[in-house]
């Protein structure tokens, strides 16, 4: 039995959100990517190190721990089951032999073995039951000088580029998707400080990062990417097919403004956290 302390967020990551990620992880990594070297940097994973992948998804950032590690290890964890037989198989795929992934939610999994040298995480920290709770149980699993890093979103503004992008979406974005909330629980620097304080942490550091977010090789191909995302499927679940032809014509016409020679390119930004054990 797979231990769970957040049956709402497990029930909507083994549902069609889930799927929808697992059919899909090139179009999230992609748009995660430039964020990556900053996160891994934070890291700071060396030959040897054990590692674990808070909300690892579909594995990609697991395999670049693994492949960091050498002669260590790392485990990938996510409550939703199709991520994680996404992520065994294109770990496979790799033939990376110190990658392992399992099914369950971080806030309760019973960690073995001798403690992590890094846990990291690529924004799966944000959605658990209880925030306190869930960062006191993963300090437990650190290793004696171990170290904490994750990466999550900073407060969206009315003016950013990527509102500017799907401005036309807005009046209908009335509620996350069931996998979306929690999304905000992490978004102030003093809100995240005092979740670790509180959780038996040190050494906090919180940096902000901006950089291009990648959203496909072009405008109509963006678009395409937009409304396949489960928050947007969600919210124009109801509206009709002549209105959503409309919103598509106007949010590809704003995303004109972002191609590049490399593709759409939006500007974003995230925190990037660490802390000491």
């Amino acid at each position: 039995m797979v231990a769970i302390a957040n049956p709402q967020q497990a029930e909507a990551w083994n549902g069609w959100e889930g799927r929808l990620w697992a059919d899909h992880p090139e179009r999230y990594n992609g748009m995660m990517e430039a964020f990556d070297a900053p996160l891994f940097a934070a890291a700071n994973i060396e030959d040897g190190h054990a590692v674990l992948d808070v909300g690892c998804g579909a594995g990609l950032t697991t395999r670049l721990a693994a492949r960091k590690a050498g002669s260590g290890r790392a485990l990938g964890i996510d409550i939703s089951a199709p991520l994680v037989e996404r992520a065994r198989l294109d770990a496979a795929a790799d033939n990376l032999t110190n990658v392992e992934f399992v099914q369950g939610d971080a806030q309760v999994h019973p960690f073995e073995g001798p403690g992590f040298d890094v846990i990291m995480s690529r924004g799966g920290v944000m959605f658990f039951a209880d925030l306190v709770a869930a960062f006191g149980h993963l300090r437990g699993a650190l290793a004696p000088g171990g170290r904490l890093a994750f990466l999550g979103p900073r407060s969206g503004d009315v003016d950013s580029a990527y509102a500017r992008a799907t401005a036309a979406l807005a009046p209908y974005l009335r509620e996350p998707s069931p996998a979306a909330r929690g999304m905000g629980s992490l978004l102030a620097p003093e809100r995240i400080t005092e979740v670790l304080t509180a959780a038996g942490f040190r050494d906090i550091e919180i940096s902000p990062v901006d950089a291009d977010m990648g959203f496909g090789a072009d405008a109509s191909d963006a678009t395409d990417f937009v409304f396949s995302m489960a928050p947007i499927q969600h919210n124009l679940r109801t509206v009709d097919a002549d209105s959503i032809t409309g919103l598509r014509d106007r949010v590809r016409d704003a995303l004109g403004e972002f191609e590049t020679p490399h593709g759409v390119r939006i500007p974003g930004g995230v925190w990037i956290v660490t802390a000491g054990r």
